[in-house]
């Protein structure tokens, strides 16, 4: 059988959600932006997704703008409030363990004369919510914090930062793409200025997302070239996957809290099963403020692509983190900003649960890693006991080299 625990990578369709899709690409195709019925008939299938995803984060639909996915929304808010208000300041305060996008933009905005403040996380994960305030400036306009991180499973203490922005009247921005789903998420109890949406992450189609930003904000755009949503994003409306995006996360909050709670069991069983039966391994991330289904162990004297590579060859599909990073099986700048030293960052393997994972999946997963760790294990000591000028005396070494 095929065990798929990348579910933080991207997630299977729900049928639900390809259903409700498939009008849109066949009898109700009609352009959002043309008068007549048929295209009047795409348009009220896109506000209704808008209601459908401002509801859930409780927000109103005016605060709802569609984009290509998580990516474009981070890029868009991040740049967008940065560039509306330069007038103000030119200071952004954001995190190490942040997702590629959010530092890679910070780090062209800093090219830009932008000022970046990186903050520094704890062993566990979290921003030190003292540095934070301590990094803000009279300069600075915008705070952007990842709301759960995408490697380790942590979440942030949202509401407190966002209390903490609001105070010094400085922008929140927080990177939802992995929480939203996993969490319940209230952008005004959160005091949230804007808010990534990927819909992938949830069980909806690739290549669609939203960007929350609160009423009465400015932000630039940077697509041009037509007026849709409202103005801000060029480009003829997605409406099959936008209706995809409405219904996946109509469907994700329906059933809640019994979903969530079958998957935290799950993750709570696979953490305490390999800890019993494979010796040295650690947990990355906090135990307790964490997404329900990520799994994060680094391995000792093992590396993390032997292991991923191993499972693979078994049907098992798993990553170590780095999805964003194409083709990097180096240590993530996120467990080495934890302070997890290198050699055992190297060996790190991250497993997502989601609502189609079962309890024989888990359990053939745990005995297939209990015999790959064993056996890598065993070939990585056999190994290090060969001498390196073995060829030279013909195996007969005794040891002097060594």
């Amino acid at each position: 059988m095929r065990v798929y625990l990348d579910n933080s990578a991207t997630t299977k369709l729900d049928e639900n959600v390809l259903k409700e899709m498939m009008p849109y690409f066949t009898e109700e195709y009609g352009n959002a932006l043309s008068v007549y019925s048929l295209g009047q008939n795409a348009r009220k299938a896109i506000e209704d997704a808008r209601i459908k995803v401002a509801k859930a984060i409780n927000a109103d639909p005016s605060e709802i703008y569609f984009t290509s996915g998580g990516t474009e929304s981070n890029i868009t808010a991040i740049r967008g409030l940065a560039y509306s208000y330069r007038r103000r300041g030119n200071h952004i305060i954001t995190s190490k363990t942040e997702s590629p996008v959010v530092l890679e933009t910070c780090e062209q905005l800093e090219k830009e004369g932008f000022e970046v403040t990186y903050l520094d996380v704890d062993e566990k994960g979290f921003i030190n919510l003292e540095k934070l305030e301590d990094s803000i400036t009279d300069k600075t306009i915008l705070i952007t914090i990842m709301y759960a991180n995408n490697e380790t499973g942590v979440i942030e203490q949202i509401a407190n930062i966002g209390a903490i922005a609001r105070e010094n009247g400085i922008f929140f921005h927080t990177d939802s793409s992995y929480a939203i789903g996993n969490v319940k998420i209230d952008v005004k109890r959160e005091m949230i200025d804007s808010l990534s949406i990927s819909a992938h992450k949830f069980y909806g189609p690739k290549g669609i997302g939203a960007l929350y930003v609160r009423k009465g904000l400015k932000f630039k755009k940077f697509q041009v070239g037509g007026h849709q949503e409202r103005n801000k994003r060029a480009g003829t409306e997605n409406v099959p996957a936008i209706v995809g995006l409405g219904k996946a996360i109509e469907l994700v909050y329906e059933d809640f809290e019994k979903q969530i709670q079958k998957t935290i069991e799950l993750r709570d069983y696979f953490f305490s099963e390999v800890q019993k039966r494979i010796k040295n391994v650690y947990i990355n991330g906090d135990l307790k403020r964490r997404l329900p289904g990520n799994v994060n162990f680094s391995f000792y004297d093992v590396e993390a692509e032997d292991v991923i590579l191993n499972l693979d060859m078994k049907d098992i599909c798993v990553s170590n983190g780095n999805v964003c990073i194409s083709g990097s099986l180096e240590p993530s700048h996120v467990l080495l900003a934890m302070q997890v030293p290198y050699d055992i960052a190297k060996g790190t393997v991250r497993f997502s649960i989601g609502k189609y994972n079962t309890k024989e999946e888990i359990d053939y997963t745990i005995n297939t890693l209990v015999e790959i760790i064993e056996e890598l294990r065993k070939i990585e000591k056999e190994e290090k006991n060969v001498c390196r000028f073995a060829e030279q005396c013909g195996g007969n070494c005794s040891g002097c080299h060594k």
